[in-house]
């Protein structure tokens, strides 16, 4: 199928992400029971996501059209949940268990993607350098493993610099619609931390709780809104308008992989400084949650402002400008966790009004 042509994305694609849904609430719920692990939050995350993305590109080369496909497809979930289900314990008991799934992850998707184009073979064998040097972390503990984790996140991210973007012709639309729907499952962590903070939330349900939990929701409307109006259309216009299908590759490998990195990063941290808020709506938020929300939501916007860069989209200025004063409200949590949270929202409802209007007078 020509790279001109229109795909979109099937069932099982969708059927698949659920395993995003599970290993997205494994990192939630790792995060908000001990902030101090964000180093291997970020790590985990870094390594989950490039496999996973490798998904969105191997889908929209080598469509799962056929039974055989849809069985590897299938095959894949298989590895994905055993790594889903060693997340908390990926550097501790679990982490040969975690190298597992990965494995499967991996050999699955080189596999099929060799379908599509023999110069996958390269990128192949990073990812299995990667799965290797997190199979030996697994055997180690402290700064070693951390390294190692590092090393593996280095060999996979850094390995369409050796490969190069010739050869790996994409689907706009399709691509487009993939990445936009994993957006949209990790929001719905964000709708699942609210309920996960008034479980654990003591006694009855207060006008409190009920309040900060809606302050919450409307966080998650806003990144919702950051997200999905506008840029994406716009997005999918850039790539169908780009010169050549090296550059369109290279705008989805900016756009879509990397600068997504910090927009599902920041949806995952701000989703914990969430669960946190709610729990305890009268409280100030610990030194973590307060970083988790504030920078999260941070993280988000930054993410949007490359993702804007990457694929030449306007609107930059102002999102750079609305993280920078979100994390100085920051402190506001230390006083009042439910101060912070709205705060937060206000901030980021008038950044896009502000941008609103802006698209209005271009007449976007």
């Amino acid at each position: 199928m020509s790279d001109h042509e229109d795909l979109r994305v099937s069932n099982l694609e969708l059927f698949f992400d659920l395993v995003f849904v599970f290993t997205a609430t494994q990192l939630t719920v790792l995060l908000a029971s001990d902030f101090g692990k964000l180093p291997q939050v970020v790590l985990m995350f870094g390594v989950i996501w490039w496999m996973f993305a490798g998904y969105a590109w191997l889908t929209n080369a080598v469509p799962p059209v056929r039974a055989t496909r849809r069985l590897f497809m299938l095959l894949a979930m298989g590895g994905w949940l055993i790594v889903a289900l060693a997340v908390p314990e990926a550097f501790g008991a679990k982490g040969t268990g975690f190298a597992i799934g990965l494995f499967v992850v991996i050999v699955v998707h080189g596999l099929m993607y060799l379908q599509s184009t023999m110069r996958f073979l390269s990128m192949f064998a990073s990812n299995l350098a990667g799965g290797v040097l997190v199979l030996v972390a697994a055997g180690t503990s402290g700064v070693p493993q951390h390294l190692l984790w590092l090393a593996a996140l280095l060999v996979m991210w850094g390995s369409p610099l050796l490969t190069g973007q010739e050869g790996f012709p994409l689907h706009p639309g399709h691509a487009v619609e993939r990445h936009g729907l994993v957006v949209i499952i990790a929001l719905g962590e964000s709708i699942v931390a609210i309920a996960v903070g008034i479980g654990d939330a003591p006694g009855p349900m207060s006008a409190a709780t009920i309040g900060t939990a809606l302050i919450g929701l409307a966080l998650s409307a806003g990144i919702w809104w950051a997200y999905f109006h506008l840029d994406l259309e716009r997005a999918e216009h850039a790539l169908k308008q780009a010169t050549g299908q090296v550059a369109r590759t290279r705008m989805v490998l900016l756009g879509f992989f990397y600068a997504h990195v910090p927009i599902l990063l920041g949806i995952i941290a701000l989703s914990a400084g969430v669960k946190k808020a709610v729990a305890h709506p009268g409280d100030p938020l610990t030194g973590g949650a307060s970083i988790a929300l504030a920078g999260g939501v941070a993280a988000v916007l930054l993410g949007s402002v490359a993702f804007r860069a990457a694929l030449g989209l306007p609107g930059r200025l102002l999102r750079t400008a609305t993280a920078a004063v979100i994390l100085a409200a920051m402190p506001l949590g230390w006083i009042t966790g439910v101060g912070q949270l709205a705060v937060t929202v206000l901030l980021l409802t008038g950044s896009l009004l502000l941008e609103e209007r802006a698209a209005a007078a271009r007449g976007a």
